[in-house]
């Protein structure tokens, strides 16, 4: 027998079990733990490292963190939040709405916090995944991993880092003990992070030296409070905040057209951004610096009205060149150039394409994830590994975007994951009998990948003629999803289980059994129409029965 609400039950060699175990509590897990409660499905537990909820909007404090998504967008939809307090919020308002779901919807009692995974393996005997924590152990049915690619800071191997005498630390891993007040500081990046923490430290220290090895574009981000009026209409009146959100949606919506087929048509954005840059830098040499020599939009497009007039203090100094090595305190750039400062901060990114989760998890043939992803990550519509039967990735490979909200992929993958477990619930419970696992079929992998390579060719991603943390050591575009939301919705609507692989545990004998798929499978059930959620629009409806999109980085 087995506990309810993820308290646990007992497998068969007195291990606690639950059905479902969720890695990571930012917003795809705790989309995906209120998904499960939302199905019925209470015997589930989320399995957080840290010691309180909210994944990357938890870790990045630095100063000037807010998001380039708009609020209204940058939501669930069954959890529409009425009282943002700016068009682009914080990143204290976005982990106070994340803690927000967490208790509206009675997460709180499945979370496990300080319970950092370092190790799930597949028993082929059992069908179900063996958790080590570094709480304790457990066994799971099925694993939902919602670590993202924003999770794990990158630090550059730099000479002479180690004997660096001062302060050290990545923009991720903020230190508010050292005061930056009256320091010489060295701003390494320039990254979504590093263009909000510019402007929002060049007031404070002695002086500042931004390392750049590549210029990024750079948009006005029309950031302002939302009224009070406006606030109280959305309370008032729910519709008006989904026709905002609907709004939001459709533009972004109508600019992938740009980006994935015709990226030429990028060159009006181009002007703006160049517009933007010469109303705050009239140094003719600085301009020069600052203008990037690859197509808009090849390169995540930042937002941001301050960075600009930032640059042009006379207290700040731009460095066009990365940095290559560091004696003592001095820093020297591949130009040549020394500075010598008494802080560096890292704005460097994430592994992204090279997610350390993926050592941790070891499927059928005894592979790593990583192993299996050595020549390129690559997952069954951005969900479901070859080799790692009943193991889910929320924010998986090719599911990332350029332009718009990935609260809307991860909701799309989120109702992927509910049929899913449909499918398994229906599968164990027919006539067959036994315990079951699903297991994506390389061949459906393969050629779900090869689709979205092809696609990918005609994209600025991989047109526009720059190097982005978009593409992984061999080149190729393993993050960016080359379509629209919608489109993406319909991908993941159902699961397809002809590309699937059924596998069965029976009492008297353990045997790989062949499902046929030219007949109906016993109990399978279509698509749930709960399953839309917020149509192809996204558009925020309030939820069914409860109130109130790693990394791809959102932070910025």
């Amino acid at each position: 027998m087995r506990k309810a609400a993820g308290m646990g039950g007992k497998d068969e060699r007195g291990r606690e079990h639950v059905r479902v175990a969720v890695i990571g509590s930012g917003f795809g897990g705790l989309g995906a733990a209120v998904r499960l409660r939302r199905e019925g499905i209470t015997d589930f537990v989320v399995l957080e490292r840290a010691d309180s909820v909210g994944g990357t909007w938890r870790d990045n404090t630095y100063p000037g963190c807010a998001c380039d998504v708009p609020s209204h967008l940058y939501s669930f939809s069954f959890a529409p939040n009425p009282d943002w307090p700016r068009t682009f919020s914080g990143q204290p308002a976005i982990r106070s709405y994340l803690e927000h779901v967490a208790d509206t919807f009675g997460l709180r009692r499945h979370i496990r916090l300080d319970s950092e995974v370092r190790m799930m393996r597949w028993d082929a005997d059992e069908l179900h995944w063996e958790i080590e924590t570094s709480a304790g152990h457990l066994t799971a049915d099925v694993v939902v991993s919602a670590t993202g690619p924003l999770s794990d800071p990158k630090m550059p191997e730099v000479p002479g880092l180690a004997e660096f005498p001062g302060k050290v630390f990545h923009s991720a891993r903020w230190d508010h003990d050292y005061d930056l007040r009256g320091k010489r500081v060295a701003m390494i990046g320039t990254g979504a992070s590093a263009i909000q923490i510019v402007p929002a430290i060049a007031p404070e220290v002695e002086r500042l030296t931004l390392f750049q090895r590549t210029p990024p574009w750079v948009l006005p981000r029309t950031d302002r409070a939302i009224s009070t009026a406006e606030r109280w209409l959305h309370r008032q009146l729910p519709f008006t905040q989904a026709a905002r959100r609907g709004l939001l949606w459709g533009i972004r919506e109508l600019q992938v057209n740009a980006f994935c087929r015709r990226p030429n048509q990028l060159g009006i954005i181009e002007s703006l951004a160049k517009a933007n840059m010469t109303r705050s830098i009239k140094d003719p040499a600085l301009r020069a610096k600052l203008t990037p020599s690859y197509r808009i939009g090849c390169k995540r497009i930042l937002l941001s009205s301050e960075y600009y007039p930032a640059l042009a203090r006379p207290d700040v100094d731009l460095v066009a060149s990365g940095l290559k090595e560091i004696r003592g305190s001095v820093l020297v750039a591949a130009d040549g150039t020394e500075t010598e400062v008494d802080a560096i901060i890292f704005g460097t990114g994430f592994h992204v394409t090279d997610m350390p989760i993926a050592d941790r998890v070891v499927g059928a043939d005894g592979q790593t994830l990583a192993d299996a992803w050595k020549d390129g990550m690559q997952a069954l519509r951005g969900a479901t590994a070859a080799g790692f039967p009943n193991w889910m990735t929320i924010i998986g490979p090719n599911t990332g975007l350029g332009n718009s909200s990935m609260i809307l992929m991860i909701e799309s993958q989120l109702n992927y994951m509910a049929d899913y477990l449909r499918q398994l619930g229906m599968l164990g419970g027919s006539s067959l009998g036994g315990k079951v696992a699903l297991g994506a079929r390389p061949s459906a992998v393969h050629q779900w990948n090869r689709q979205v390579q092809a696609r990918m060719e005609r994209t600025v991603w991989n047109t526009g003629g720059c190097t982005s943390w978009y593409l992984d050591a061999q080149g190729r575009n393993t993050t960016v999803w080359p379509g629209t939301t919608g489109e993406f919705r319909r991908e993941t609507r159902s699961v397809d289980l002809a590309e699937y692989e059924v596998v069965r545990v029976r009492v008297r004998e353990r045997e790989r059994v062949p499902v046929s798929v030219a007949a109906p499978l016993p109990g399978a059930l279509p698509p749930d129409p709960r399953a839309s959620n917020a149509g192809e629009a996204g558009l925020a409806s309030g939820g069914a029965s409860n109130a109130g999109e790693a990394a791809s980085e959102e932070v910025a």
